[in-house]
């Protein structure tokens, strides 16, 4: 595989995990918002597991960069890199709108 094709999978990595993490916390949501707060907080584990992965196709960009091999800026790596950016803070939005729902089913958070 060259260097064009490695970047490539590497970006879809950030695309494709990041939908992935965004996805499970919106899950995440419906699951807090039927009273099954076990199934939301599982699916926040996934949406961690995902944004992990996304973080590792990140770090191997941030890597080929700092070793001086410059990464072409595309329209593809700006939409994964936005994918990821979203995902984290949908996620961290997820987290307060399950503990509010927790709050409104009696629970102490």
């Amino acid at each position: 595989m060259d260097g064009q094709e490695q970047l490539l999978e590497t970006i879809m990595g950030l695309i494709m995990h990041g939908g992935d993490a965004k996805s499970s916390s919106m899950e995440a949501i419906y699951a807090a918002k039927e009273g099954d707060f076990e199934k939301a907080e599982e699916k926040i584990s996934d949406a961690d597991e995902a944004l992990g992965n996304a973080h590792k196709s990140q770090t191997t960009l941030l890597t080929r960069e700092a070793s001086g091999d410059s990464v072409e800026l595309s329209l593809l790596l700006v939409h994964g890199q936005d994918h990821l950016m979203n995902a984290i803070t949908f996620k961290d939005l997820a987290v307060e709108i399950i503990d509010i729902h927790r709050k409104l089913d009696g629970q102490e958070i």
